[in-house]
């Protein structure tokens, strides 16, 4: 059995691991990781000493200091998560703020084309690709995948797509779906959309510290992503990728000179950002690196999901939304009581008798609870979860 495997089961390490995360202990059972990760100790502490340590030198170590000394080294920590070379990398505030400012300056678009979208984008990515077409005076395309969905599905409602729609030249794509956790073959579909001339932009919000990858073996040339889901950093910090060899086709942002045309960080706002946080980074990073990284954190959330699911997926009353297919899931998993036509009464009742926190979200085929378990749930918590689950379906 693999390392990381073995370590997903090993109950009595992450039992330990759990020592290092300060927890309110009259708060719910959160099973909604997946808004924002919980900061280490460790962490928050560097976090606070950056933010007097900022607040003391104020402007001149910001002006002076910060991105000669310390901004260029952590942008290259960072490229190295996605495997990538710091070049095609700039800081952001959030992968929303990423993805918004790729999208707006993509300049391979003309009066008449076609973008695409589907139900399973985030609502301010779909909103900012309807504000493209407007502004650039071409077509949104919008599908909705099959349910329940398969590899082979996906992959063909795209190709299906690019033939049915010549025009297209751009297109939005969700790593890891927000609604119910599936994982999308980016990149069979990366070599589909290259087939027929299409640009993918990539959400990788929620696949960031989840799963391992490599944007240049995905096929992958402009992508947004945050660190404060998984990587475990502080909030308001994400960045965004433009292969090197693509930087001409993403306009400086509104004109940006903060720096030259041929600097990716023109791609971005110039303001001034939350360099404390930044600065907390570098621990951040360290410590997602000694956990084993997106490798053993990915297998231990999968781990957890698949204890719950597997213990209802086949109770009658019961519905698993996500796919068991290993290609497609992660820790993220979306549910419903068939039998109760309001989700967020169920959600409520979760929260109110059984102490445990989750999510609705609105899917294409009706509402679903959001189960997202997070580095600090442990196998206990998820039989708590299951039996509350099997005795609301009772009700």
């Amino acid at each position: 059995m693999p390392e990381n495997t073995l370590r997903a089961h090993d109950e009595s390490f992450w039992e330990t691991f759990v020592g290092r995360y300060d927890v309110d202990p009259h708060a719910p059972l959160n099973l909604e990781n997946g808004y924002f990760g919980r900061m280490s100790r460790t962490v928050v502490e560097e976090y606070q000493r950056n933010i007097e340590f900022v607040n003391r030198g104020n402007s001149v170590y910001v002006r002076q200091h910060f991105d000669r000394d310390h901004g260029e080294a952590i942008r290259q920590q960072v490229a190295q998560l996605i495997h990538a070379s710091p070049a095609g990398v700039a800081l952001a505030n959030s992968a929303v703020d990423a993805l918004q400012t790729l999208i707006r300056n993509y300049n391979g678009l003309k009066p008449g084309d076609q973008v695409l979208i589907c139900d399973l984008e985030y609502a301010s990515v779909k909103s900012a690709m309807r504000w493209l077409a407007r502004q650039r005076g071409v077509q949104v395309i919008e599908l909705v995948h099959p349910y329940p969905a398969s590899f082979e599905s996906l992959v063909g409602t795209y190709r299906q797509a690019f033939i049915r729609y010549p025009r297209l030249k751009l297109m939005a794509l969700t790593y890891v779906n927000h609604l119910t956790g599936l994982v999308m073959p980016v990149q069979a579909i990366a070599e589909t959309a290259r087939e027929f001339g299409v640009d993918i932009i990539l959400d990788g919000a929620h696949a960031l510290g989840q799963i391992d990858f490599d944007l240049k073996k995905l096929g992958i040339e402009f992508a947004g992503f945050n660190l404060q889901k998984w990587i475990g950093g502080p909030l308001a910090l994400g960045f965004l990728y433009i292969a090197p060899q693509r930087l001409a086709d993403i306009d400086p942002d509104m004109d940006e000179d903060h720096c030259p045309a041929t600097d990716v960080r023109s791609r971005t706002p110039h303001s001034t950002p939350n360099i404390p946080a930044l600065l907390t980074l570098p621990l951040v990073l360290e410590e997602h690196r000694a956990l084993g990284g997106a490798s053993a954190k990915g297998a231990r959330l999968s781990y957890l999901r698949d204890l719950w699911v597997n213990a209802v997926r086949d109770v009658p009353g019961i519905e698993i939304m996500t796919p068991d297919d290993p290609r497609l899931y992660c820790g993220i998993t979306s549910m419903r009581f068939t039998a109760h036509p309001d989700q967020q009464a169920m959600a409520d009742r979760l929260l109110n008798d059984y102490g445990i926190f989750t999510v609705v979200r609105n899917t294409s085929v009706g509402p679903c609870i959001r189960i997202t378990p997070g580095l600090i749930t442990l196998a206990s918590d998820i039989e708590r979860l299951i039996q509350a689950l099997l005795e609301l379906n009772r009700t």
